[in-house]
């Protein structure tokens, strides 16, 4: 049988327990909103097939446990990635102050050259903010990667910011076919 897809890229979300993560995989791929907590035990992923640019690209996005405990299982996972998308929760000052962990992680156990983006969560609960939207802006940009603001359950720029990072892995990867040939 022929493969429905032009490309595979595997993306991974990383960030503290309770930041959003599975919420925001679920949105992306089955359009859904849980808000009943149950924390992801190791690893688990879904899939997703887009379009970008007319090429139709198959997304697995895995879904990685933020729990210290964890971490010898989750950072296997970095290697084969090819966009690694750092989550926090604006409603949680500790969860942001924690990415400059999960950047040095990523440098660490990631492949070089992976693409990066950092996601601020649950921007639905603007009562409760603690990281301001600049602030997050100003890290994104220190690292010169992409920046948006999410909510799982409002579904604001979920679809969006996948398809940013898609967009961003498949012009990254026929520069380097073009390279390649020349």
């Amino acid at each position: 049988m022929a493969k429905k897809y032009d490309f595979l890229f595997k993306l991974l979300l990383i960030g503290d327990s309770g930041v959003g993560k599975t919420c925001l995989i679920i949105r992306f791929a089955e359009d859904n909103f849980n808000s009943t907590y149950i924390s992801t035990i190791g690893i688990d992923f879904k899939v997703k097939t887009i379009e970008v640019d007319g090429k139709k690209v198959k997304l697995q996005v895995w879904d990685t446990a933020g729990q210290e405990r964890f971490k010898t299982i989750t950072t296997a996972y970095y290697r084969g990635a090819m966009g690694i998308i750092l989550v926090y929760d604006i409603t949680d000052e500790k969860s942001f102050e924690n990415i400059q962990n999960w950047m040095k992680s990523i440098k660490e156990n990631a492949s070089a050259g992976v693409s990066r983006m950092l996601l601020g969560n649950k921007c639905d609960i603007e009562a409760k903010r603690k990281v301001t939207k600049e602030t997050g802006e100003k890290l994104a940009k220190d690292h010169g990667i992409r920046f948006f603001e999410t909510s799982a359950k409002s579904s604001i720029n979920v679809e969006e910011s996948f398809l940013s990072l898609a967009r961003d892995i498949l012009h990254k990867s026929s520069k380097k076919t073009v390279s390649q040939i020349l």
